[in-house]
């Protein structure tokens, strides 16, 4: 396939890169300077040039506390930069897979979320990837929206791992606090770019969940994080989101656990359970 990945450099987008490479895919993943999805005319210059078959579109503001503080960048990159790429996909006729979030929900239903409940976002961050899905599917007929949660990868931004291992090289006995209160699923990196490669191969449309298996709270992911960098999981005690200090400025879900329906019931990949993948993620990290 040719590829065209926004988002190219972050915690997805550089493995997913390497990975389609590898396996005989062109691939050009162009920096932001060269096109802003926020900026329609190059958005439309470029894939226009380019006619990809596929767009992956995995730009974005993921900054859930800093969308909070500056909405208007976020429903910038996140809403209007999903419609100018939709726009352009439509136009030229290429095949769009847009990733989202578990946090399109509010976290108040009891069991896992399916692809059909109704999203319900709390913080501008959820609000912002709630409208980008419709800009998504409304723009471009046949789109996939792939919802995922929790990301951990080796490359882009921190995230829980990267800042555990950090600490821990610092100090090995250190103790941490993480919450108990917030549950959902992890997904590591290594177990997500082959699953979006499939599916956009596949070209399959409509809203799809895509996460490892296995519900776990930040308090107990964090131990298992520790205890794959060689602590002891002792050293990670548990609080409620309410103890945070500072308190985060936007609201988190208690509950974003997803369930992949879809890719269960029509016989899609299976990313297994996050246990293996973050041990290996933290011996890399190490």
């Amino acid at each position: 396939m040719k590829l065209l990945v926004t988002g190219g450099r972050g915690q997805v987008g550089a493995e997913l890169v390497a990975f389609c490479a590898a396996r005989g895919d062109e691939v050009v993943a162009p920096e932001r300077a060269r096109m802003d999805v926020a900026s329609r005319d190059a958005v439309l210059a470029l894939v226009g040039d380019l006619r990809p078959d596929v767009i992956v579109n995995l730009a974005a503001r993921t900054d859930v506390d800093g969308c909070e503080t500056h909405p208007d960048g976020a429903w910038l990159t996140n809403v209007l930069g999903v419609r100018h790429v939709a726009e352009a996909a439509r136009r030229f006729d290429a095949h769009l897979v847009h990733l989202s979030s578990d946090y399109v929900f509010d976290g108040s239903k009891k069991g896992a979320y399916v692809e059909w409940d109704e999203v319900t976002p709390l913080s501008v961050y959820g609000r912002s990837k709630a409208a980008a899905e419709r800009e998504a599917l409304w723009g471009c007929p046949g789109a996939a929206v792939l919802r995922t949660s929790w990301v951990c990868g080796a490359a882009g931004a921190s995230n829980v791992p990267k800042t555990i291992v950090r600490l821990l090289r610092d100090d090995p006995t250190r103790e941490l606090a993480f919450v108990d209160d917030q549950i959902g699923q992890p997904t590591l990196v290594e177990s997500l770019v082959p699953a979006i490669r499939q599916l956009a191969v596949h070209r399959r449309p409509g809203i799809v969940h895509i996460t490892n298996e296995g519900p776990v709270s930040w308090h107990e992911f964090a131990q298992a994080v520790v205890v794959a960098a060689g602590g002891s999981a002792d050293q990670v005690r548990s609080i409620t989101t309410a103890e945070l200090v500072p308190a985060r400025p936007a609201p988190r879900p208690a509950n974003s656990v997803l369930d992949n329906t879809v890719l269960r019931l029509a016989g899609g990949p299976s990313l297994g359970h996050w246990s293996e993948p973050l041990s290996r993620l933290v011996k890399e990290l190490q």
